[in-house]
């Protein structure tokens, strides 16, 4: 009896403990919040840099903090943000000039874009734009190529290569150790299901990605070759020779200015702005300087609604979930300060059920206040469909969009168990109650229904598409068929309504609201650090994150693709891959 005390008065003093802990973690978070929102004034002579420190994201819900890292926070912001700020610090008779001291800037070719047109936009105002670097990655100097000067390191270089894509098949390793994969797809382009099906890329979804980088580079190369001042013959030949890989190739080819150390570099800057040399520089990065900008509250707001990541039934974190999705709708819709909305989607789609839902309560919004779309790197698939609710489409030339199709697929393992010694029997009271079994593989009614599933959500998603951009089923299928397109091409094809960014499509929303004068609220809104951290501790996140930390991302990605049960989760909507501008 004495132990027992000892142990239920042990079990007592630990609850209480744990309690404590979690209210001085609150109030700790909620002093570091009030801390870190708190905004101060810019500095005479001051430059905005966007430097290495700062983790560009798409959404106020992509925003991490960790426990272990406060002094690196606030070095977060999301695309649309760091427009707002270049086109602030326009007029700003403090800033001086921006500084783009950036090595890897992990962007989307969208958002790359956007802030390289911004800050062309930015020198229109007799201001400058230097950037320095030391070993480069092609994203970051797609964006410093606009600078008046590029300066680089002596022993640094530019990493010029053009695009590529490089797709994994699991065909041949499925049938070495006996894993059995049944696909039922609707197009010859829905590339999401080919690497279970065959063991090296088809003609279709060679064509297609061909397509799609060759948009892609021919306009980012021609832009930067025009900031240079090289022609697109002598830029094409420093690419395929990697001549920028070698610091004195980079002045030599004109892709580099001077090659000079930092403290060289910040001299100049100080030259620049007309300071003495021993005096200090006055650099302010782009998170710090969004929070001096005044954004008083306007009677009239539009929202903008982000739909980022991958689409998902129910609820969760880290991508679109769709009771997630209808919440902030309802709320958008029946907030009257809202007069329009603008729904921001970057995503490759997912499931198909949860796109279906999140687009019938759009338009429900719809009918009550205008909507525009805003596609980012990724309006794919799912990401496509649900815009089927917009007033109107704008697209950027770079995103991957179209994707029209519809696939299920479902992994069984009868064949290797079987060579292990491991078999099953079913005792079942119809012909198709053990419908989906790991050991027993797949029925045969279940098939048949699984492709009369994707048949009709395909014509269903197809349906959607004509009702929106006025045309034919034929016309349609045409074009679909699980085909990826970029935003120029769907411009012509007349899947998307312009081409143009997030700015321009807030623009189109105030227009068809009569509104001149609003302010901006995004949805959902940035979770509090202690949400972050405590909101979204589980099981299936925790193991992701070792097994990411182990394995390295880009292993992480294969190995989801074999592994991720959300694949098999019905009838989906989904582009086949993502690509990364680095």
């Amino acid at each position: 009896m004495k132990s027992f005390f000892k142990y239920v008065l042990a079990n007592i003093v630990a609850f209480i403990i744990i309690g404590l802990i979690f209210i001085g973690g609150f109030i700790f978070f909620a002093i570091m919040g009030a801390f870190m929102d708190s905004s101060g004034s810019v500095k005479k002579n001051s430059i905005l840099t966007l430097d290495l420190k700062t983790k560009l994201i798409e959404s106020p819900g992509d925003e991490e903090f960790s426990i272990f890292s406060f002094k690196n926070e606030g070095k977060q912001i999301t695309s649309l943000d760091v427009l707002e700020s270049i086109k602030n610090a326009k007029t700003d008779d403090n800033i001086k000039g921006i500084s783009l001291e950036i090595d890897n800037f992990y962007a989307g070719s969208t958002q790359l874009e956007s802030i390289r047109e911004a800050l062309l936009d930015f020198k229109k105002s007799g201001k400058f734009v230097y950037a320095y670097g030391n070993n480069v990655s092609q994203g970051a100097y797609y964006i410093g190529s606009v600078a008046d000067q590029y300066y680089l390191n002596p022993t640094g270089g530019i990493e010029l290569k053009g695009l590529s894509a490089e797709v994994v098949y699991f065909k041949d390793f499925a049938d070495k150790y006996g894993i059995n994969f049944e696909v039922i797809r609707h197009g010859k382009f829905k590339a999401a299901v080919e690497p279970f099906m065959i063991n090296k890329i088809s003609p279709e979804n060679q064509e297609q990605l061909s397509t799609l980088l060759n948009d892609i580079w021919g306009r980012t190369s021609t832009q930067i070759a025009q900031s240079r001042k090289m022609s697109s013959a002598e830029f094409k030949i420093v690419t395929d020779s990697l001549y920028s890989f070698i610091p004195e190739n980079n002045i030599k080819y004109k892709l580099a200015d001077k090659l000079i150390q930092k403290s060289e570099y910040d001299a100049i800057l100080r030259q620049k702005i007309g300071i003495k040399q021993n005096q200090k520089l006055s650099k302010i990065s782009f998170p710090k300087y969004y929070q001096t900008i005044d954004s008083s509250s306007e009677s009239n707001q539009i929202a903008v609604l982000y739909a980022s990541g991958e689409i998902n039934n129910g609820k969760g974190n880290n991508g679109v979930y769709a009771e997630n999705m209808i919440k902030e709708i309802k709320k958008i819709k029946d907030n009257d300060k809202i007069k329009a909305v603008v729904l921001r989607v970057n995503s490759p789609g997912g499931s198909a059920n949860a796109s279906d839902e999140i687009l019938f309560e759009l338009e429900q919004l719809k009918k009550k206040k205008p909507l525009v779309v805003s596609f980012g790197d990724y309006a794919a698939s799912g990401g496509y469909y649900i815009a089927m609710a917009a007033d109107k489409i704008y697209s950027e030339a770079n995103t991957i969009t179209g994707s029209i199709g519809v696939f299920g697929l479902i992994t069984s393992y009868k064949d290797i168990a079987n060579k292990n010694g491991i078999r099953s029997d079913v005792v079942q009271t119809n012909a198709n109650s053990n419908m989906i079994s790991a050991l027993q593989g797949v029925s045969p009614g279940t098939i048949t229904m699984m492709e009369k599933g994707v048949e009709g959500t395909y014509n269903r998603f197809v349906h959607f598409v004509t009702q929106n951009r006025k045309k034919t089923f034929e016309q349609i299928d045409a074009i679909g068929g699980g085909r990826i397109w970029s935003g120029t091409k769907a411009k012509e094809l007349g899947l998307v309504d312009e081409i143009g960014g997030i700015n321009q499509a807030i623009a189109d929303a105030a227009k068809r609201a009569k509104i001149s004068k609003y302010s901006i609220k995004t949805s959902p809104a940035t979770p509090s650090p202690f949400e972050d951290i405590f909101g979204s501790v589980d099981e299936e996140q925790i193991s992701a994150k070792l097994i990411k930390n182990k394995i390295g991302e880009n292993n992480y990605k294969i190995f989801q693709q074999i592994t991720d049960p959300k694949l098999q989760n019905g009838v989906m909507m989904k582009m086949p891959y993502l690509l990364e501008v680095k």
